[in-house]
């Protein structure tokens, strides 16, 4: 069982709100963070109430990177550990707390605050959305220890920025403000109160068919940036097949003109 490092609520909405809950370390990632995350987004990934998830750090701050002390072992191997992959998935351990948001079928959306630093800002880079205030401080921090970003950045930062700016970024380990951030794409807003901001977009998202939100976040997280046309527009055709005619969607068209709130049945 992982140590208590976040705490997961779901609402009558079906909004999951997960908050890392180590405020007196600005919720630096020791092992038990890096646990309770995968064990987060396992949670949420299997749970059909969910219809959208916020992400967002208690405290002052979102995420404030590595707690390389926390992570520390006699014979020096705590970090290493994080670099292991299990059987069956395609990201080591590391890589999946931002990586296994995309494997929850709701949007996930980030709402960040002071420091989100190296693996923390990796962290929100997994969500679909990332709302912060304009004095967050954002920075792919890890050259300032020697080292590459390594959870996930590569599958994150293309769809983003161009791969000047990703260079520039990671070889300075500059921070950002989040209005800085949001000007260049990292953050999609800036809100002096991105946790609020997060919940009402999220309750907005709630409402609509969930097929339809879970279809179109599988859409684009397997075309964006995807070399094959062919297979990105036969997957578009896939997705409405399988759209087109079903309960919810009968029930959107349905409310729609009835000028009514509908009532979608959540997903299998």
């Amino acid at each position: 069982m992982s140590e208590q490092r976040v705490h997961v609520d779901v609402d009558d909405h079906g909004v999951a709100t997960v908050t890392m809950t180590r405020a007196d370390k600005h919720n630096a990632l020791d092992a038990a963070m890096f646990d309770a995350l995968v064990d987060a987004a396992a949670t949420l990934s299997t749970d059909r109430r969910v219809r959208a998830v916020v992400l967002h750090g208690e405290g002052k701050s979102f995420c404030s990177g590595l707690d390389i002390t926390g992570l520390a072992k006699d014979d020096g191997s705590g970090p290493r550990d994080l670099l292991t992959r299990e059987n069956g998935h395609v990201a080591n351990h590391a890589q999946r707390v931002p990586h296994d948001w995309s494997r929850v079928r709701a949007p996930v959306i980030a709402a960040i605050t002071g420091n989100c630093f190296g693996g923390g800002l990796q962290i929100a880079l997994g969500a679909d959305i990332r709302y912060a205030t304009p004095d967050a401080r954002l920075s792919i921090m890890e050259v300032k220890w020697g080292l590459v970003p390594d959870m996930g950045i590569t599958q994150t930062l293309p769809r983003l920025v161009g791969i000047d700016v990703a260079k520039e970024l990671t070889f300075t380990g500059r921070i950002l403000s989040g209005s800085e951030a949001h000007d260049i794409g990292l953050v999609t807003r800036v809100s002096d109160d991105p946790l609020a901001t997060a919940v009402e977009l999220a309750r907005e998202i709630a409402a609509k068919s969930p097929h339809a939100v879970q279809a179109a976040k599988r859409l684009y997280d397997e075309t964006w940036t995807s070399s094959d046309p062919a297979s990105a527009l036969l997957l578009e055709s896939e997705l409405q097949v399988g759209l087109m005619g079903s309960a919810n969607q009968i029930e959107a068209v349905t409310a729609g003109m009835a000028k009514r709130a509908p009532a979608f049945a959540d997903p299998d």
